[in-house]
């Protein structure tokens, strides 16, 4: 029986993700990658979503003290072939190895704007007044 598309992702697809974002976070600690921008940037690989199909993989990166975070992602993205041939060890258990494309991780954002609005004083003021009414 299919599955449908609503279920989100399958357990083989997140345990497959979960070992090429390893296998990333490797390849790129090592310095493998020939690529000025890419050597002198800490990037940090937060999530590898996997196709139904296992053969397309989206890294979602965050570079860490970059000042252009799309420039690194861009050049990630000019590098993924050479990168998908230099992951081939570390994944020889995949029958197909996956196509490579890099995506700018901005979930942290996303967090630091929820963290600030919770912060925020209209928000402390509702909970405050919440906390004497259940008194």
């Amino acid at each position: 029986m299919p599955r449908s598309n609503t279920s989100g992702p399958s357990q083989r697809m997140l345990r497959v993700g979960e070992q090429v974002r390893h296998a990333l976070s490797d390849l790129l600690q090592r310095g493998e990658v020939r690529d000025d921008l890419i050597e002198t940037t800490v990037i940090s690989v937060s999530e590898v979503r996997m196709s139904p199909d296992l053969k397309i993989a989206t890294a979602f990166v965050a570079p860490l003290g970059a000042k252009d975070d799309a420039a690194v992602v861009e050049a990630l993205n000019r590098h993924a072939r050479f990168i998908r041939g230099r992951m081939s060890p570390a994944l020889r258990q995949m029958k197909y190895m996956p196509e490579f494309r890099f995506r700018l991780d901005t979930s942290y954002d996303n967090f630091q704007k929820i963290n600030d609005l919770l912060h925020s004083p209209e928000v402390a003021r509702d909970l405050r007044h919440d906390d004497e009414n259940e008194e």
